[in-house]
């Protein structure tokens, strides 16, 4: 685990093999206050069917942040994400029994000669294109339950489901079309050509669905959370977990919320040393909740700007989304509504009118009351208040969204300032909403 030049700009262009953990290989070094930029593969599909993968997805190397210790905190200023990919091809999923041991994202083999993880070649399109290298049996664990083939225009602002034509055309030049960078070592989901509910016009609004840091345990990226991470308690292949006490060394990178996008800050625990901020699963749009359990995988550039914030201490991950993706009820107050507050501070004695800022905390779990659950205890904790207090300051000025089911969420509220102010996130909230 070298790489410890330090870099103002860093370029990742490597990737894991579907895990994240301190045995993964650096891919360097970046300064506080530095940049990464990265061109990530799709995660998901592309991962999920080719069974050399540990986990569902392909996300970068770990990045070293300068002065980052266990304890400390990092902000990810979402600078630019940039959809590279012109399609994708994406569903609900059905697994493929023999094809798997414990679970289908994870240890693969093949279904006809039993080797773990085989490698595999690519005869032709459709679902039986994944063969075995060693017996040239169909090797994939996954198949459409319902699919379809999505096709971009040229500014990525819309895209539109083909029939079975252009799905045909476009699996026949899948690595291009899906803009695979160098060295991802996935097969294009474009090749299983679904084609259903073609003529459907959706609008597009790329976003990151896993980013963040390390865990100081080894498991598969696309379980790096509190609902994905329930398949590893019990599991007996080798990154299974005991109980939920293991899993709790999670980092919830894998959060597949459609508001880690350009021009939001996510703020991300230090569980290792360096922090070991990893980008990945980058999605064209998702509606909440991601109610298939996949949405439009691609490839994309992103680009960070990185802040060490020394001290934080949190156990999972906070957002400060843009302004436009705030619940109304927990959007800053506009000059007009201030000035009627302190109307009503004064017609009611009130000494002074507190100062807020928003502020979204990340939970999750085997549920979505379970993630919700899991939100409150890290506010409480984040802001010293307790379950009652959290729960009416986001009734009254916030609320709860949901990231992912079954169990990812937003617990959203207009934080008082001088608890931000303790716990060093003022500067960051007053900057990303022009306080």
């Amino acid at each position: 685990m070298a790489q410890k030049e330090v870099q103002h700009e860093l370029s990742v262009d490597r990737y894991t093999l579907g895990l994240v953990g301190p045995d993964q290989e650096w891919a360097g070094t970046v300064a506080d206050g530095g940049v990464i930029r990265t061109h990530t593969p799709p995660a998901c599909w592309g991962p999920m069917i080719t069974p050399e993968f540990r986990g569902g997805h392909e996300v970068t190397r770990p990045i070293r942040v300068e002065n980052a210790e266990v304890g400390d905190a990092i902000a990810l200023k979402i600078k630019n994400v940039e959809v590279t990919s012109i399609a994708t091809s994406t569903g609900s999923m059905i697994e493929r029994d023999g094809a798997f041991g414990d679970d289908p994202f994870v240890d693969h083999r093949c279904p006809e000669c039993g080797t773990e993880w085989p490698e595999s070649i690519v005869e032709g399109t459709g679902e039986e294109a994944i063969k075995c290298a060693e017996c040239g049996a169909n090797a994939s664990s996954f198949g459409f339950e319902y699919g379809y083939t999505v096709a971009f225009d040229d500014d990525r602002t819309v895209g539109l489901t083909v029939d079975e034509s252009g799905a045909a055309d476009l699996a026949n030049r899948a690595d291009d079309a899906m803009a695979l960078p160098e060295n991802s070592r996935q097969h294009p989901i474009l090749l299983y050509k679904p084609s259903e509910m073609p003529g459907t016009l959706g609008h597009l609004r790329p976003f990151i669905g896993n980013i963040g840091t390390t865990p100081p345990v080894e498991i598969p990226d696309s379980h790096n959370a509190g609902d994905f991470g329930q398949f590893l308690i019990g599991a007996e292949h080798d990154w299974g977990l005991e109980d939920e006490d293991e899993l709790a060394e999670r980092t919830d990178g894998h959060m597949d919320i459609n508001a880690v996008r350009e021009g939001a800050v996510l703020v991300c625990p230090v569980k290792i040393d360096g922090g070991g901020v990893y980008v990945g699963d980058m999605h064209a749009n998702q509606g909440d909740g991601e109610l298939s359990l996949h949405t439009t995988d691609v490839s994309g550039h992103a680009e960070l700007e990185v802040e060490v914030i020394k001290d934080l201490d949190i156990d999972g991950p906070l957002l400060l989304p843009n302004e436009e993706d705030l619940p109304p009820i927990s959007k800053p107050y506009s000059d007009q509504e201030l000035e009627r507050g302190r109307q009503l501070a004064a017609e009611y004695d009130v000494d002074e009118i507190e100062e807020m800022g928003p502020l979204q905390v990340i939970g999750s779990g085997a549920t979505i009351n379970d993630a919700t659950e899991n939100a409150f205890e890290r506010a409480g904790a984040l802001l010293d208040m307790t379950e009652g207090e959290v729960r009416a300051r986001c009734t009254f000025t916030g609320g709860v969204e949901i990231g992912r089911l079954p169990g990812v969420v937003q617990l959203t509220m207009l934080a008082p300032m001088d608890r931000l102010e303790d716990r060093g996130l003022a500067d960051l909230v007053r900057a990303q909403y022009d306080l």
